[in-house]
């Protein structure tokens, strides 16, 4: 099943959280080299009050049943697991802290390689110092740590973590999709309840959104996130996370993350590559 991995700490508060391996921190830039076990989600928080971006609709297949949409999304997700060898794309990390009027913009180049590798590569920040060293980077390393350390079948949405309900159809801009709300089995870190959308044509999940049920930190009091996804030639991927916590330290913090101008690469692709003798 897909992983909705919590990016969790945020805000530097320093508490492990999402994807794999050595944040190295400079005057110039942040370095991250990690390790990983499949397609990267990001935990962020707030509101599902943002829409989602603008899909193109397939209005030429039928409408699947509520069960057929979640089985197939299953499927989809445990296709997605074994079949994605790599990819690359820009990240932007936006944060804001609006008690201090403090903000910063971090675009890196994010890379990809299964199992166990991932590396963020600073192209340009601007902003205050303190958000990149105490938000945006310690965000980064959050997310190294997950991957690096955390079993991400535990995080997954899937019903071996969730209670699916199903609650209806409704639109995403123009896209039709099915409405479940989850409710995990446990209160434990990467977990979450609330909401999620799967397009009713091709079971593809277009929308993450709800509350942390446990907080991953004694800093952090409350976090709250939506993360939209995009069809990337056959995967399903990230594009857009929007999160707002409380913080003990820092305050309310905002958190937006974009990764766009994907390129995946199949698994099936990389084994081939390999198998090309060197001349």
């Amino acid at each position: 099943m897909k992983r909705f991995v919590l990016i969790v700490f945020l805000f530097g508060l320093c508490v492990p959280g999402e994807v794999f391996a050595q944040a190295m921190i400079s005057a110039s830039g942040v370095g991250v080299s990690a390790a990983a076990d499949g397609a990267l989600l990001v935990y962020p928080f707030v509101s599902g009050t943002q829409p989602a971006p603008a899909f193109s609709t397939t209005n030429q297949l039928p409408v699947m049943s509520p069960e057929l949409a979640l089985a197939t999304y299953e499927h989809r997700s445990s296709q997605q697991a074994s079949g994605l060898s790599a990819y690359s794309a820009v990240t932007v990390v936006r944060a804001e802290l609006p008690e201090t009027s403090q903000q910063g913009e971090f675009e890196l180049q994010r890379k990809y390689e299964a199992p166990h590798t991932l590396q963020f590569t600073p192209v340009h920040y601007t902003g205050d110092g303190f958000v990149k060293s105490n938000v945006i980077t310690r965000l980064l390393q959050s997310e190294v740590d997950h991957v690096q350390k955390d079993d991400p079948t535990l995080t997954a949405i899937s019903p071996a973590n969730y209670r699916f309900s199903y609650k209806g159809v409704t639109y995403l801009q123009d896209r039709l999709v099915h409405v479940y709300q989850v409710k995990p089995h446990k209160k434990r870190p990467g977990l979450f309840k609330g909401k999620v959308y799967l397009d009713v044509h091709t079971g593809a999940l277009v929308r993450a959104e709800g509350s942390v049920v446990k907080s991953p930190s004694f800093f952090v009091k409350h976090i709250d996130f939506w993360q939209d996804y995009a069809d990337v030639q056959s995967f399903t991927l990230p594009v857009h996370i929007h999160s707002e916590a409380k913080a003990r330290i820092v305050g309310r913090t905002i958190v937006d993350i974009v990764h766009r101008d994907y390129q995946a690469v199949p698994a099936a692709v990389t084994q081939s590559a390999r198998q090309v003798p060197a001349l």
